[in-house]
C-alpha cells in the first residue's frame, strides 16, 4: 500500500499545485479550496508513506514525479512550453529518481 499512497499523494499535490496557478493569488474560491484540500490530502498520505519508506527516498520520488506531472499539466492545460534546458533538467531529475529506486540500498522494496 505504501506506493499506492505515494502515487495518490503525488496526484493530490499535482492537483493542488495546478489549482494554485488557477487560484490567481487565492482570489478565486473554487481553485483556492482545491489548493487547501489537495495539499492537506497530499501531506496526510505522505505521512502514511513515511511510516515505511525513508524520508529521502519518499521525497525524491514525490518531487521527481511531481515536477514531471506538473510540467505536463503546464503544457496541456496552461499552454506552457518548456525549452531544451528545462527538458534536460527534468530528465536529470527523473534519472535521479530511477537511480535511487534501482540502486539505492536505502529503499524498502
Amino acid at each position: 500500500m505504501t506506493f499506492v499512497y505515494l502515487v495518490l499523494a503525488i496526484v493530490a499535490e499535482v492537483i493542488a499545485t495546478s489549482a494554485l496557478k488557477s487560484s490567481m493569488g487565492f482570489t478565486r474560491p473554487l481553485p483556492s479550496i482545491m489548493v487547501v484540500v489537495g495539499y492537506g490530502v497530499a501531506f496526510y498520505l505522505l505521512s502514511l508513506v513515511l511510516r515505511t519508506l525513508p524520508v529521502g527516498i519518499a521525497y525524491a520520488i514525490w518531487a521527481g514525479l511531481g515536477i514531471v506531472l506538473v510540467t505536463l499539466v503546464g503544457i496541456m492545460v496552461f499552454g506552457e512550453k518548456p525549452d531544451l534546458p528545462a527538458v534536460i533538467g527534468i530528465s536529470l531529475i527523473v534519472a535521479g529518481v530511477v537511480i535511487l529506486q534501482v540502486f539505492s540500498k536505502m529503499n524498502v522494496h
